[in-house]
């Protein structure tokens, strides 16, 4: 509880309370029970589950056949694929695996199309299959060269399909168009918005650093406590509730401490931050340098360790985005002008990648060259590692030819 302040007055709460009235209880006559309940406010988004069984509504299925259903719908993950044989549904249910294809092949038949397919080729069939192309060329190419597809080797196809090249391109050309993760509009991954914990904001030449407090509770010791405290110090016979007392004391000023203490931390590191990477702050992730918590560790005078804990799950505001504080500590390549950080070159792959022609990608070795002539140092299989951890397929996956 907090006292009120001098010249404040009391609330009197239970006055208050008893003459309080809003919209809910003017709208219903002051009547609890005719006023909707909780629940009744509440609202629950879709998932892939509900829109299931909203479409199986009107559909009669017996005992056994809700029993499988169930067992279907449990069994689908988020993008929408079953996680478990017709057999195992079978054991499940203690029915025959003929009895399990019925209720699959009604699932199947619902939307999304490619729903509760065991796999991706199965998926991409049942959609080919929805669409009338069952004997299409992309059909064929989905049941006997999903391989060849992933590698792009039409020619191939064409060859052992003795068909035209064209004829393969239009088929390539209608897989495309297919969704490989018919559940996953379905899934209920809530978005998550990340709250800076701390800004860095541009002032002229400089970089203000400035602590985002909002939802950190203003904490101070309640003066009545202090007061009472002090009372019960002039009273021997009170060393019970003194003893007490203390204690909370203690421990209410050791938390406000421990607050501003972090608050302090964060402060320090972040300024620190902005001394080694002002080239970020000035030009983007390729102007990025090489840091180590033991730089950071240095230049404030604190322990790695007490760096590496207060930079976990913390962001920060800046000129560039909102990243997290740990992204800032990056190793280093060997240059001719010093070190380059990993950072900085996974952004150019990335830049290099991205202006490539589509009809001939740019291959790693390519790329290696490319880095050396701007005196990066950096092994073939380095380039491939940093690709991969961006997501970006080898050169030949990303060939288009047409």
């Amino acid at each position: 509880p907090i006292a009120p302040q001098k010249g404040e007055s009391p609330v009197e709460w239970d006055d208050y309370l008893a003459n309080f009235s809003d919209y809910r209880t003017t709208h219903f006559n002051n009547d609890p029970d005719e006023q909707p309940s909780y629940e009744a406010n509440l609202t629950k988004q879709k998932d892939l589950a509900d829109h299931i069984i909203s479409q199986l509504c009107v559909t009669e299925l017996n005992r056994t056949g809700k029993e499988i259903l169930l067992q279907i719908v449990g069994n689908l993950d988020n993008n929408g694929y079953l996680c478990i044989s017709n057999q195992e549904i079978a054991e499940a249910c203690n029915c025959t695996e003929e009895e399990v294809l019925e209720v699959l092949e009604l699932v199947q038949s619902l939307d999304p199309a490619g729903l509760a397919a065991h796999d991706l080729q199965e998926c991409l069939l049942l959609q080919l299959g929805r669409l009338g192309l069952q004997d299409n060329i992309a059909s064929k190419i989905v049941k006997d060269h999903l391989q060849r597809l992933e590698k792009r080797q039409y020619e191939q196809i064409a060859k052992i399909e003795n068909v035209k090249i064209e004829d393969v391109y239009k088929g390539v050309k209608i897989i495309r168009r297919l969704n490989p993760y018919p559940g996953k509009q379905y899934s209920l991954n809530d978005t998550h918005y990340v709250v800076p914990d701390i800004f860095i904001i541009k002032d002229g030449n400089d970089y203000v650093v400035s602590l985002n407090e909002e939802g950190i509770p203003k904490l101070r010791v309640n003066p009545y406590y202090l007061e009472l405290l002090n009372k019960k110090s002039n009273e021997a016979n009170d060393e019970e509730s003194k003893a007490y007392l203390t204690d909370r004391y203690k421990a209410a000023s050791w938390l406000i401490k421990s607050i501003h203490q972090r608050q302090s931390t964060i402060f320090k590191v972040t300024e620190s931050i902005v001394k080694f990477q002002r080239d970020f702050l000035d030009h983007g992730v390729s102007a990025l340098k090489p840091l180590v918590l033991r730089d950071i560790a240095a230049d404030i005078n604190m322990h790695e360790s007490t760096i590496s804990r207060v930079t976990t799950n913390k962001y920060v505001h800046t000129p560039q985005g909102v990243f997290e504080l740990k992204y800032f500590f990056t190793t280093g390549l060997k240059s001719e002008d010093g070190s380059v950080s990993s950072s900085s070159v996974k952004e150019k792959i990335r830049t290099l990648i991205q202006a490539e022609k589509p009809e001939d990608p740019i291959s790693d070795q390519q790329i290696v060259d490319i880095l050396t002539k701007e005196n990066i140092n950096i092994a073939r299989r380095t380039v491939a590692k940093y690709r991969e951890s961006l997501g970006i397929l080898s050169s030949s996956k990303r060939r288009k030819a047409f």
